[in-house]
């Protein structure tokens, strides 16, 4: 064992001197450098400062390599450490603190006003709201964004919150299965993203009664009744903020991520890293919201997403317009589901 350990020691006491014999000629370019280093040497024995100074800045002249493409003379790169500390450091932290917030504003909202409840009694007439394709567009939607934020969540905190719990052996199987996910399910998001963006687009365009709804927060805190389009102005937030805006920029971010085979350089991905991590928290948290008034926040919304239909009292009584617009065109009756369809739905909603 002793003589094992004598060998390895002459082998790294090799390695070293072959890199500092390797490293000499960026020194011997600069006589001046040279000089300094020597006399370094004499008061700092083997302090290579200087030299590995050249290595990091990548703009040596006489740093060369054989190698041909994107920071491929780069052998030490700066910005990795900062990038580094950035997601370590207030990404981590304060994103995670965003989503625990979140989270415990909308219990607490629950817990003050509890869901929307319907004012009228219902009727059993039924509306369609939206058709099977874009409940299909949107529940795919919803399911990869879910599997991504589950994922993303283990990338990002799992190492801090999951680790200590799990160990390493699981909290590493884990962790690839959540890289493996979210590597495989972010292009479907994306494309979904797009064509929710299409799909959606005309419904969510501003009107003027939009800015009513907002002053009034749409009667949520008071109660009060405050029309609304098809979409009502909370929703068209949703849409040009989460969607569209947090939805695009997660979504190229990811891409460049997901695919590093496109001359992107390390300084390129680090930054989309970081882009996409702080988009990726804020979208989480904002969707807390969207998904609890889809849910238990609001009565019959998860019905309108789940059947396409909903009730005749419910379309007056939170949209209003677009009740009135259903109504003068006679699609109230013409657009009942069939029987056993409206069957199931007065037993989901206990009519």
């Amino acid at each position: 064992m002793i003589v094992l350990r004598d060998v390895r020691a002459g082998i790294r006491l090799v390695c070293a001197l072959i890199m500092l014999g390797c490293l000499q000629p960026a020194v011997a370019a600069d006589p001046g450098g040279n000089r300094e280093q020597a006399q370094r040497q004499q008061v700092q024995p083997l302090n290579n400062a200087p030299i590995w100074r050249d290595v990091r800045g990548g703009d040596n002249p006489s740093q060369t390599t054989q190698v041909r493409g994107v920071e491929t003379s780069v052998l030490i790169q700066s910005e990795g450490e900062i990038w580094r500390q950035l997601r370590n450091g207030p990404i981590t932290i304060y994103g995670g603190w965003f989503l625990v917030l979140a989270f415990l504003g909308g219990l607490l909202f629950y817990l003050w006003k509890g869901p929307i409840k319907l004012k009228g009694p219902k009727t059993g007439r039924l509306i369609e709201r939206f058709t099977p394709y874009e409940r299909i567009l949107h529940w795919t939607t919803a399911i990869s964004f879910v599997i991504l934020a589950v994922s993303g969540i283990v990338l990002l905190f799992g190492k801090y919150v999951l680790l200590p719990v799990f160990g390493y052996t699981l909290f590493s199987w884990l962790a690839i299965l959540s890289k493996t996910l979210h590597n495989f399910v972010g292009p479907l998001f994306v494309v979904c993203t797009l064509l929710m963006i299409v799909t959606f687009i005309g419904n969510n365009l501003p009107r003027a009664h939009d800015w009513v709804w907002l002053r009034k927060f749409g009667g949520m805190i008071s109660g009060e009744h405050v029309p609304a389009g098809k979409v009502n102005a909370g929703q068209k937030l949703w849409f040009w903020g989460a969607v569209l805006g947090l939805g695009l920029a997660v979504g190229i971010t990811g891409l460049v991520l997901d695919f590093p085979n496109f001359l992107q350089g390390r300084e390129t991905m680090q930054q989309a890293n970081v882009i996409h991590a702080i988009a990726a928290v804020l979208y989480m948290g904002i969707s807390l919201g969207h998904i609890y008034l889809g849910t238990i926040g609001m009565e019959g919304a998860y019905d309108a997403m789940r059947h396409g239909y909903v009730d005749e009292t419910w379309a007056k009584e939170h949209h209003e317009y677009w009740y009135n617009e259903v109504k003068g065109q006679g699609r109230i009756a013409g657009g009942a589901p069939s029987a056993a369809h409206a069957s199931a739905m007065k037993e989901g909603w206990k009519l």
